[in-house]
């Protein structure tokens, strides 16, 4: 008896465990998330991983590093807005440290910055873990939030909702790198 809870207790504990950071997880389908190689992770999470994909490799996701500098960025959900962001959304700006800072969002083909944002650590929307938040109040526009976990060194994987009483359903994903 002892020796059957010892080996119901050790499958527990290895269930639980958190994937190593440091080797490639293939989730399927050709979603591949590699900290050996960004470019793999990053072409995985825009073509390759489903929304459920996603959902298991955020929740797999520490906040991470925050980002710092020009970051592009891509939506990687499959949403009424996909098709829409590529000529008006190419990715982010930051101003950061290592307790956060400030964002601006670049849009355009002119690379124009706006929509200014504040970057901070705070519990995700989606399962309470830290993610690092986006926080675009006291803007006019856009109404949303938006959270991000690095799921590979220097790719971050987010999510973004209307802010206020509309949380669900989420908006939109996207990649940064």
């Amino acid at each position: 008896m002892l020796g059957a809870l010892m080996m119901v207790s050790g499958v527990f504990r290895a269930a639980a465990a958190v994937a190593d950071p440091e080797v490639a997880a293939d989730h399927g389908n050709g979603c591949v998330i590699d900290p050996a190689t960004p470019a793999v992770t990053i072409d995985s999470l825009r073509w390759n991983c489903t929304d459920d994909q996603h959902v298991q490799i955020y929740h797999a996701a520490r906040a991470g590093a925050v980002p710092s500098g020009v970051k592009n960025g891509w939506v990687t959900s499959t949403t009424p807005i996909e098709p829409l962001t590529p000529p008006f959304w190419l990715g982010k700006t930051f101003d950061t440290g290592p307790d956060g800072g400030r964002l601006t969002n670049r849009v355009t083909g002119a690379d124009i910055e706006g929509w200014p944002a504040k970057v901070y650590l705070a519990p995700s929307r989606v399962d309470g873990e830290q993610s690092w938040v986006l926080d675009y109040t006291p803007a006019i526009t856009p109404q949303v939030y938006d959270e991000i976990r690095e799921v590979v060194p220097g790719v971050w994987l987010g999510y973004s909702w209307w802010r206020g009483d509309r949380q669900d359903p989420v908006l939109l994903s996207f990649v940064l790198a």
